[in-house]
């Protein structure tokens, strides 16, 4: 939705918003390949003018992976190279040629959906390009998931505190709760402090956001904090409730599991990592 609100067409939008807004349609953004990821400049999908003119078909052709509901959506922002550059087009996955097949088995996000995308010879009308060109179009998109993933890894942190203390207070070990002892204790402040640290992190960044004031390395300073934070919380959590903690009685391991694939998706720890010393240095130090 991002994609199109912030780059299409008024047609675009008119057909495609409501719809997903609604819940009628479901959309998946189509910009990482198999051998792409943490730079999507290197993409080889690619895009061509069948004809010449403004209102000549663009036929796409190649690879995406890792595409989240791709196989169930109604809708597609698929990312190509083309002869001006790297550009988005709205593409319907019922045109011939789209095929989105489930990536499994998983150790991680297995309640959701992500998959292959083959592009072959896809035809599209003129009318599906969005009006934009170069990395900055996807680049505007993954900014929004990024910083949607600060406060929701802030939240995956917070439910595994929680599991973690109420089982530390009806646990008896030695003829006490688990959580009358200076180790629990430390263990539970520890998680405590980096939760409400992650929280008044994304707060700030919030205010920014709405102010207009926000800008992409101060995304990268949440999105790498919190993320890194949630899965150590996870993970202490999961100490806490000893043998039981492997269990899908409990959520912790859960959270660590989905958030070994938070760390990587909208830009892994290292990327946000190489943009803040990019930051700090001036030094751009990805290539």
């Amino acid at each position: 939705m991002s994609a199109i609100h912030k780059h299409g067409s008024e047609e675009q939008k008119t057909e495609w918003l409501p719809q997903m807004a609604a819940g009628e349609a479901i959309g998946c953004f189509g910009l990482t390949e198999p051998t792409a990821g943490s730079d999507p400049g290197a993409m080889t999908t690619y895009a061509r003018r069948d004809g010449s003119g403004a209102t000549a078909d663009w036929v796409i052709t190649g690879t995406k992976r890792w595409i989240g509901l791709a196989n169930v959506a109604k809708v597609a922002v698929i990312w190509a190279m083309t002869d001006d550059g790297v550009r988005g087009f709205v593409v319907p996955t019922a045109t011939p040629g789209y095929t989105a097949t489930p990536i499994e088995p998983k150790l991680s996000m297995r309640a959701s959906i992500q998959c292959e995308i083959e592009l072959d010879e896809v035809r599209v009308p003129a009318s599906a390009a969005l009006d934009v060109i170069g990395l900055k179009g996807p680049f505007s998109c993954l900014n929004e998931a990024r910083y949607g993933i600060i406060w929701g890894s802030m939240g995956a942190a917070r439910d595994a505190f929680e599991d973690a203390l109420a089982y530390s207070k009806e646990r008896l070990q030695f003829g006490r709760p688990l959580a009358g002892y200076q180790l629990t204790q430390a263990k539970l402040v520890d998680m405590a402090l980096e939760i409400n640290k992650g929280f008044l992190l994304a707060l700030q960044l919030g205010r920014l956001k709405d102010a207009g004031t926000l800008v992409h390395h101060q995304i990268s300073v949440g999105k790498l904090n919190n993320c890194r934070e949630a899965i150590e919380i996870a993970r202490e959590a999961r100490s806490i409730l000893g043998g039981n903690g492997i269990t899908l009685d409990y959520s912790p391991l859960r959270h660590a599991n989905n958030l070994e694939s938070v760390r990587t998706y909208e830009g892994t720890d290292e990327v946000h990592t190489l943009i803040l010393g990019q930051k700090l240095t001036g030094e751009a130090a990805f290539r």
